[in-house]
This record gives structure tokens, sequence and C-alpha cells, in this order.
């Protein structure tokens, strides 16, 4: 299994508007039914109100290598730019 996770610092109060955006969009059950998806979720920081984790787990990382050029990651990342003011990436190995 390839887990990645990701940080997501957003603009002042817009944390929840961002979550609720992508939803309303399909964008979070299109990539949870992609091919080797195992889990991608999104987690709020009790002690920053501006952070928001991303957990995704997939079966290789080929198939998350093949989501990142899927076509409903362009949305997502055009979303981004209306919430988001940085993102850091990181990869961890789970032992099952």
């Amino acid at each position: 299994m390839y887990t990645i996770y990701v940080i997501f610092k957003s603009f002042p109060g817009k944390r929840e508007a961002f979550i609720e955006k992508v939803k309303e969009e399909g964008l979070v059950d299109a990539i949870r039914a992609e091919n080797g998806c195992i889990r991608y979720d999104y987690y709020f920081s009790e002690k920053d109100p501006d952070e928001i984790l991303l957990i995704e787990a997939w079966e290789t990382k080929e198939h998350q290598q093949i989501h990142i050029n899927q076509p409903h990651m362009a949305r997502l990342r055009a979303i981004k730019e209306d919430y988001i003011i940085s993102t850091t990436l990181g990869e961890f190995v789970l032992a099952d």
C-alpha cells in the first residue's frame, strides 16, 4: 500500500468551505471511485482552524500517479486557488 499525506493551509476561515466545495462538485466521490484508491479522507486540525490533513492510500504508487493526472484533479487544483494558501506533501509506509 502506498500512502501519502497532504497538509493544506487554507485562507483564514475557508477550511470548511473548501471541503464543502470539493464534495459538492463530486470530486471526493470521483477520487474514491478511482482504480486502486483505498482511502481518501480529510481531517481538520483541532489546533489550527485553517489546517486540513488529507490521507490518501493507494494499492500502489503507480495508482496514485495515475490519479494525479485525472481530469477531476485539474478541477481540484483550480478550486484550491480560491481556498488554499499552501500545500505540503509527504509519504509513508503503513504496515499491513
